[in-house]
């Protein structure tokens, strides 16, 4: 392509107004993806601590009143418990809920505070349907909010924020709510970012340079190459990269895998990985990067095929250009925009195969993903919890959707066949 041509299509991509907004959200993805790598500002830890007793709706939303009382009742009954126990002032001091800790220990004072609620507590629970009523909007339903509300107030004003923590860090990890652990469903998302853009990287990126190197070559130079490569895509072909998925699984669980491989290294292995294989995403790369080549490496052997007939390569053969000239010189410029292609489709390929096969229990093995957020929020769905399947419901439809939007653009810029 001339400079003429490359300053043509980067005109085109300017003005395509799509392209421009899905290429800044996968650069503000892959930022965030690099940042959760290469710092520590996130770790896996922060994902695993609870930050509320239960699960909490996002953006400060109220629940439901029947939920409300069953959470506020339980962090006074844990209060409770300590004080029946021997000890209670060394009980009181493990009293938690969440990233919250008693802001007093005085047995009397927080006694007198639980006989104050016991009361309301009665009151409320007396109610046949207590979300009926607030939901109809009863006459007692100002009195049963009003209630509510005093009871939390208590709670809140028993409970402090643990050493360390701030406000604005619980909000923030408050804002798309918790898990039924408590964790917080923001940053389990986020964290998922980091795992969507290793597989969807590394399986584009492995997969498109192996099956773009076979491909030119087969294409090329055709005779018993050719058959070669056809014969191995076609038996790859044949395995269903799930099913090689489960055989990998299979094959690192237990650490026999890793113990041997760190025999072979000299525990090399384990002081760069730090962790167990099985434990990495190193099964879900193998078990992808060896089927998703495939598709790639045909395509680009067609078009070698085309290639190898055109005149300007038959003149470079005749000029006496050796073979591998040839092919990095004037073939592979020319399937560039074919290995852009596939490698946004292979991205968005992974991602969706990762979170299918996580929630089967056949990816991630360790960590949040959002195949796992998905399969956790089982139960909460059925009781009417929707954040934490729906935040990682429209953080990959944002990618998938962007990488979609990407790859049509770049297909129509740099695709010779498409003009306009």
């Amino acid at each position: 392509m001339t400079d003429e041509t490359h300053s043509r299509s980067l005109q085109k991509f300017l003005r395509h107004r799509p392209a421009l907004l899905s290429l800044s959200i996968i650069l503000l993805y892959g930022a965030t993806a690099a940042v959760l790598i290469f710092s520590s500002v996130m770790t896996m830890e922060h994902t695993l601590e609870p930050v509320a007793a239960f699960n909490l709706p996002g953006f400060s939303r109220q629940c439901m009143p029947e939920k409300r009382l069953r959470d506020v009742e339980r962090s006074f009954r844990r209060i409770e418990v300590a004080l029946r126990r021997r000890n209670p002032i060394e009980q009181l001091k493990s009293v938690t809920a969440g990233s919250l800790v008693l802001a007093s220990h005085d047995p009397a004072y927080l006694q007198s505070r639980l006989d104050q609620v016991d009361g309301i507590i009665d009151r409320l629970y007396g109610y046949e349907d207590l979300d009926q009523i607030v939901q109809d909007s009863a006459q007692d339903a100002s009195a049963i909010l009003d209630q509510l509300n005093e009871l939390e107030s208590v709670a809140t004003e028993l409970f402090t924020l643990a050493e360390g923590r701030t406000e604005a860090g619980r909000r923030f990890r408050l804002l798309l709510g918790t898990d039924k652990q408590g964790r917080s469903i923001l940053l389990r998302a986020i964290w998922s970012v980091r795992v969507a853009i290793l597989v969807g990287f590394v399986t584009g990126m492995v997969s498109v340079v192996f099956g773009t190197a076979l491909g030119l070559v087969a294409g090329y130079f055709g005779g018993w190459i050719d058959h070669a490569v056809n014969w191995l895509y076609s038996t790859f072909a044949s395995i269903p990269n799930i099913v090689l998925l489960i055989v990998l699984s299979f094959a690192f669980d237990g650490g026999e895998f890793d113990d041997l491989l760190n025999r072979w290294t000299g525990n090399f292995a384990r002081k760069i990985i730090g962790v167990p294989v099985q434990e990495t995403l190193i099964p879900v790369f193998i078990a992808f990067c060896a089927t998703y080549w495939i598709g790639p490496c045909r395509v680009i052997r067609g078009e070698a095929l085309k290639l190898r007939e055109l005149e300007y390569v038959q003149a470079a053969q005749v000029l006496g250009y050796g073979r591998i000239r040839i092919l990095l010189r004037h073939m592979l410029p020319n399937v560039a925009h074919l290995m852009l292609i596939n490698f946004s489709l292979l991205f968005i390929g992974a991602i969706k195969s990762e979170v299918i096969l996580s929630y089967l229990g056949l990816g991630v093995k360790k960590g949040p993903s959002w195949g796992i957020m998905i399969k956790q929020s089982g139960q909460e769905v059925i009781n009417g919890f929707y954040w934490q399947i729906g935040a990682a419901t429209v953080f990959m439809l944002v990618l998938v959707l962007a990488f979609n939007i990407l790859s049509d653009a770049v297909q129509d810029i740099l695709d010779p066949r498409h003009v306009g």
